[in-house]
């Protein structure tokens, strides 16, 4: 029993020795490549820049192809309703002053 106790409480020292040293380990690497990191936000936001206003454009140019696609269906309702709408507007007798 005392021993498979031991054998966990190494395991767990051997776990936490290891952890701490991942960690420092992975603090080094962060540090040494910092400058490349930093260069990567650099030329990632000037792409950005520069692609961001023609993502922009495409975007516009396919809202308005998709407004269209869904309005031209309505266009014979429209029409129609201009139709009720002179008719009625024609039958009403003027207003007098």
């Amino acid at each position: 029993m005392f021993t498979l106790l031991g054998l966990m409480f190494v395991a767990v020292a051997l776990f936490v020795v290891f952890a701490v040293f991942a960690v420092i380990l992975k603090l080094a690497i962060r540090l040494v490549l910092l400058p490349l990191l930093l260069i990567k936000w650099l030329i990632g936001g000037l792409v950005l820049l520069v692609v961001g206003p023609v993502i922009g454009l495409v975007g516009l140019v396919l809202l308005l192809v998709a407004g269209a696609l869904f309005v031209v269906p309505l266009l014979p309702l429209l029409a129609l309703g201009a139709i009720v709408w002179l008719i009625v507007r024609s039958s009403r007798r003027p207003v007098t002053a």
